[in-house]
C-alpha cells in the first residue's frame, strides 16, 4: 500500500519551503490506526530531506501518549482527543502541546465472509457483544433467529485509541469492555483481520483503512444508529452519517521540540500535503480551510 501511496504523491507537488539543510531525529509513536498516514508522510519528507530520521512506532494512543509525556518524542499520533488525566499529567510536567486534527476516520465492524445471517448490527446488539455485563456466548443470544453458534469476539488492546473510542460510542465509557474468555484482545490490527478472516463465527473492529486493505477477506457490518442503517464509506464519514462511528484523527506535537527546524518543517510539510493523501491511505481528508486553520495555529 505504501509503494502506491507514494508512487501516486510522488508527482513533484509536495511543499516544503524550507530551503535549508535540516538534519536530526524525529521521534513518532502512538496510533497504529494513524500510523500508514505518518509513515507516507515522512517517507515523502525523508525524500527531501536526506539528512533527517524519522522513526515511527505504533505502541497504540495509549502508549504513544505515556512516552510523549514523558518527553521522549516529538509527536505522538492519536486516534482519539487526549484524555483529561494525560491532560493533567502534561500540565504538571510541563509539557506543553499543539493538537493537530489531520484526517477523518470511521470504525469498521466486520465479520468473516461467510456469514450469511448478518445484515445489520444495531448500536444496542454491538453493546450486547461488547458490554461489561455481556452474557452473550452464541450469535441465538445477539438476535432471535439466529444461529445458536458461539461467538468468537475479537477487539484493539486497551492501549488503543480505538478501543477507547468504541468502548466510549458502545458502551458509554472509555475503557470499559466485556473481558471474559469470550473476547481476544489485540495490540496488532492485523491479527484481528486474521481471526476474523479465518472464523466463520467472528466479529471484531478496527479502523476503516484497514478494511479497504483487507475488504477480499472481510464482510462489512451496516449499523443501525436508531435514525438511520448506515455503511462506512468515505462519505458517510465525512458528513457524520456514519454515527456514532466516525472520528477525527490526530497527532499531537510537544512545543518544545516544535522549536527545532526539522521538526517545524515535518509539521509544516503534514499539513500542506494531508488533504491529498489522506484519501490515498483509507481515511477522508478535510476541508482545506481546516488544514489552513491548523497550520495558522501553529504559526502563532
Amino acid at each position: 500500500m505504501l509503494s502506491t501511496v507514494l508512487a501516486a504523491c510522488g508527482g513533484g507537488d509536495k511543499k516544503n519551503n524550507d530551503s535549508s539543510v535540516l538534519s536530526g531525529t524525529i521521534e513518532i509513536d502512538g496510533s497504529s490506526t494513524v500510523h500508514p498516514m505518518t509513515e507516507a508522510m515522512a517517507e515523502e519528507f525523508g525524500a527531501e530531506n536526506k539528512e533527517v530520521r524519522v522513526p515511527i512506532g505504533t505502541g497504540g494512543t495509549g502508549g504513544g501518549f505515556k512516552r510523549f509525556l514523558a518527553g521522549e518524542i516529538a509527536i505522538v499520533n492519536a486516534s482519539r482527543p487526549i484524555k483529561d488525566k494525560e491532560a493533567e499529567e502534561a500540565k504538571a510536567k510541563g509539557v506543553e502541546y499543539h493538537e493537530v486534527k489531520v484526517a477523518y476516520d470511521g470504525l469498521a465492524v466486520v465479520v468473516n465472509p461467510d456469514n450469511d445471517f448478518i445484515d445489520k448490527l444495531t448500536i444496542e446488539e454491538l453493546k450486547k457483544i461488547y458490554g461489561p455485563d455481556s452474557t452473550v456466548k452464541t450469535w441465538a443470544d445477539v438476535r432471535a433467529g439466529w444461529p445458536a453458534k458461539e461467538i468468537k469476539i475479537y477487539s484493539p488492546g486497551t492501549d488503543h485509541g480505538t478501543f477507547d473510542y468504541f468502548t466510549e460510542v458502545i458502551n458509554g465509557e472509555a475503557q470499559v469492555s466485556r473481558n471474559d474468555s469470550q473476547i481476544t484482545f489485540s495490540a496488532d490490527t492485523n491479527a484481528i483481520v486474521q481471526g476474523v478472516a479465518g472464523d466463520k463465527q467472528s466479529i471484531g473492529y478496527f479502523g476503516f483503512s484497514f478494511y479497504e486493505e483487507n475488504q477480499d477477506k472481510l464482510k462489512l457490518v451496516p449499523i443501525d444508529n436508531g435514525t438511520a442503517t448506515v455503511t462506512p464509506s468515505p462519505d458517510t464519514i465525512k458528513d457524520n452519517s456514519y454515527s456514532p462511528l466516525s472520528r477525527p484523527l490526530f497527532i499531537y506535537v510537544n512545543n518544545k521540540k516544535l522549536e527545532s527546524p526539522e521538526v517545524k518543517a515535518f509539521v509544516d510539510f503534514y499539513l500542506s500535503n494531508a488533504g491529498s493523501l489522506a484519501s490515498e491511505v483509507g481515511f477522508v481528508a478535510l476541508p482545506e480551510e481546516e488544514y489552513q486553520k491548523e497550520k495558522d495555529k501553529l504559526a502563532q
